[in-house]
Formats: structure tokens, sequence, C-alpha cells
């Protein structure tokens, strides 16, 4: 059985995707115990192997909590991704919360989202804002990293350009300064591998804030052919969604991104992840021609 040194950190939803990431970076970087929880235990044996020490936790299932952080120091929450059913997220993340202080953790590093205040027409920020919320009101120091739009979103858009020569959207005339998944879990893990206990909240983003035009324009540079961009209305894109056989509550869910695009919410640039990392974001261009190339 792997025992606890000094300095030990706690990344929870390891078997995700960022949590993953952070995981990587940290077993590169980082001298000090590792901590990683998951509901599926055994997808991170490879892991294990390597000295992380494998929990399992299940934040609908707080009794599962006290022993699964019983010892860190530093914790990451990495956002859950239920957003289909109202409360449901918030939930599971002020259970997360509640076992943090309860555990003892002395710092919370907490995986957030762009613009989650009240009036955001996003309707699904709200569980950031009071998850957000919950973290300063439970006494422990905190690092929440707001993170822009995943530059991933794109990868489907990426594959229709190449196939149909064209990019659909309802974000109108609105920008978005998206940021690489990769880029937003090096910042995690460099958060939550400080030694700094500021408290302090940073917004993530790429470097430059882009339009639907621009959008078309990258990807046409990325898959060798004309893209045109074909602004939609936020109930066709609700329709789309539906003919995927997605229920209505979670179509509008998504399309509420594409509201909120619209009405600039997401075109902030900063240097935030520069000045936490020491190193640029990739370029969403960069991006895509990776993607593509691979």
């Amino acid at each position: 059985m792997s025992t606890l040194k000094e300095n030990n950190v706690l990344v929870t939803g390891a078997s995700g995707n960022v949590g993953r990431l952070v995981v990587d970076w940290l077993l590169e970087n980082y001298n000090g115990s590792i901590i990683a929880t998951t509901r599926h235990p055994e997808k991170l044996a490879d892991l294990a192997e390597r000295g992380v020490i494998v929990r399992h936790a299940d934040f609908d299932q707080p009794e599962s909590l006290d022993e699964a952080f019983a010892g860190a120091q530093r914790l990451l929450l990495i956002s859950t991704d239920a957003i289909g059913i109202p409360d449901i997220r918030l939930n599971q993340q002020t259970q997360a919360v509640r076992a943090a202080v309860k555990a003892g953790v002395n710092h919370i590093v907490y995986t957030s989202f762009f613009n989650n205040e009240p009036g955001t027409a996003n309707v699904t920020a709200s569980d950031h804002y009071f998850t957000e919320q919950a973290i300063k009101d439970s006494g422990l120091t905190y690092t929440i990293l707001r993170n822009n739009l995943y530059a991933e979103n794109l990868l489907q858009a990426l594959g229709q350009a190449a196939e149909r020569g064209m990019y659909a959207s309802a974000i109108g005339e609105g920008k978005i300064t998206y940021i690489a998944r990769q880029d937003c879990a090096i910042a995690a893990a460099v958060a939550l591998s400080s030694s700094n206990n500021d408290n302090k909240t940073l917004n993530l983003t790429g470097l430059e804030a882009v339009s639907g035009q621009d959008i078309a324009r990258i990807l046409s540079e990325a898959v060798g052919n004309p893209v045109s961009y074909v602004p939609l209305e936020i109930p066709q894109l609700v329709g789309i969604y539906e003919s995927f056989h997605m229920p209505k509550p979670m179509a509008e869910a998504l399309a509420s991104f594409d509201a909120a695009s619209a009405k600039g919410e997401y075109e902030l640039v900063t240097e935030d992840f520069k000045e936490l990392t020491g190193q640029n974001p990739i370029s969403i261009k960069q991006f895509l021609a990776a993607q593509k190339n691979g």
C-alpha cells in the first residue's frame, strides 16, 4: 500500500479528460504524494503502478469522501459534467467542499467556468458561481480557475468543415477566446502543486477572441478548403441537438453556451494563464492545425 509523503495533493475526477492530464503533469513535475480519486478506480490501474495513490470517491455518496480525501493537503476539485438535471452538479460539488473541510484540506483549487455571475445567458453557469461561494464560505484558502470555452468544442466543427465546407453556430456577432483543455489542465496542476495559499480567482483564456467568421477562416486553413460561416438562431440549434435524440433540457442547456457567446460573455482576453504557468496558451489556429495533422 502506498503511503503519503510530505506535500501531498489530491485530484478529483482523475479518470476524466482534465483529471488524467493533471495527474500526468504532476507525475512529470511534482515530487510529493499524488492522490487520485475516481468513481472507477480500475480505470487508473496504470497510474497506481506508477506510484499514484488511487482511491474511490463518488460525490453522490458523500460517505465515500471521508476516506477518499483523508490526508490531502491541497485538493483539486474538477467540476463534474452533470448538467442535464438542475442542481445535481451543485449538490455534488458542495458535498465535495464540505468533505474537504472535514478532511482538513488546507487549500482548494476549483475548475470553474467563465463569467458565471447571475445574469449570464448560460443556464449551466450558476452551478459554478454557487460552488465558488461555497468554497469562499468554507474557510479554506482557494484558487478558482475560471476556464473559458474549450478549444476541443470545435473538433466536431473541424470534421464538418472538411466534409461540408461550412461552420454553423448561434453565436451571432459574438467572439470567444477559446483555450485548450490541455492548457487548463496545466494551469490546474501548477496551481495545485504550488505552495501559494493566497486566495485567487483567475480567468483563463486563449490568445485571441474569434468570431464565427474568424473560426470559419481558421477551419478553412486547417482543412485546406473554403469554409463558410452559417449563422443559426438559438431555436434552430436546440432543434439540431434534439434531432440527435438529445433531451430538450440538455439541448437548451448546451445552446445557452451559444446564447452567452452571442452576448459577448466569452470574448475577454487575459494574461492570467501566462502569469500562472509562465508560458503562453496554444493558439486556436495551432490547436486546430495539430488536430487535423494528428
